[in-house]
């Protein structure tokens, strides 16, 4: 008869070997917040699409933005074995939207985690510089159970109005990262950052860390956009979700074009998905 330590053990082992060349996939979605106004696009009509592509890519961390906490608890409710961290942009705590990370926590373990506002003031709930609304910056340090190996990912949502304060908060986040990664351990940053590749701010982040779509071993696959407008007839080639990363070697990098049996869009965005080898 096998003691329980000594399950735990060979359970501990098939979590250890199961890990090994396995790549990691993630994901950044922007997944429109629940406007009750909303007609055609609400969300009742797409929380169902909504969670069905999330469980069929089967990415190990969502990093999602405009996420109200009924959406939240939506979303959690059907990911089973997920988890999140995140907190409400408008009190720290439920209120306004989220820019949470789900993340699979039979897989992953979280070992702190925390929110930051984007503003000269970011350890307060603050609208900073010329932006219309409050945003945040999300972030956690994650364990792989089997092997131990650490990881910071970091999701935000710029805002989409004050040009200062998208510059302002590219800055502020590689501060913070800096800051906040004393061991430089590898990382990954993502979000909805409301700026197109040509910009500045995006020219510096990219000076930071690695674009995934530019360094990818396979070919970009998907439309060369993500802002889709909820229109289904128009041409996807405004990007203006990322996913960077550090101290990994990327894989894939696609931007999801799935859409809903009617042929209406899930979002308003298009997700982001990437796979990448932990070092």
């Amino acid at each position: 008869m096998k003691t329980k330590k000594g399950f735990l053990t060979a359970f501990s082992l098939c979590l250890f070997y199961a890990s090994l060349g396995q790549d990691l996939k993630l994901m950044t979605y922007n997944i429109k917040y629940d406007n009750t106004s909303d007609t055609i696009n609400n969300w009742n009509y797409r929380k169902e699409a909504l969670v069905q592509l999330l469980k069929h890519y089967e990415a190990s961390f969502i990093g999602a933005q405009e996420v109200l906490h009924r959406q939240l608890t939506y979303i959690d409710s059907a990911l089973t074995g997920f988890a999140y961290i995140g907190v409400g942009r408008d009190d720290g705590r439920q209120k306004g939207e989220y820019s949470p990370i789900f993340y699979d926590s039979s897989r992953y373990k979280v070992l702190k985690s925390n929110t930051f506002w984007l503003s000269e003031t970011p350890n307060k709930i603050s609208v900073g510089w010329d932006a219309a609304l409050e945003r945040i910056c999300t972030y956690g340090l994650f364990e792989e159970k089997g092997t131990g190996k650490k990881l910071y990912i970091f999701n935000t949502h710029f805002d989409h109005v004050g040009k200062v304060a998208r510059a302002k908060s590219a800055e502020l986040l590689v501060k913070k990262i800096k800051e906040v990664n004393q061991e430089k351990l590898p990382v990954v940053v993502m979000g909805d950052l409301n700026l197109t590749p040509d910009t500045a701010p995006i020219q510096y982040l990219q000076s930071k860390f690695l674009d995934g779509q530019e360094v990818a071993q396979k070919p970009f696959y998907g439309p060369t956009g993500t802002s889709n407008g909820f229109d289904p007839n128009r041409i996807v080639d405004k990007r203006i979700d990322y996913i960077f990363v550090k101290d990994f070697k990327v894989g894939t990098y696609i931007h999801i074009d799935d859409r809903m049996e009617n042929n209406k869009h899930i979002s308003d965005h298009l997700p982001v998905l990437i796979s990448v080898q932990h070092p």
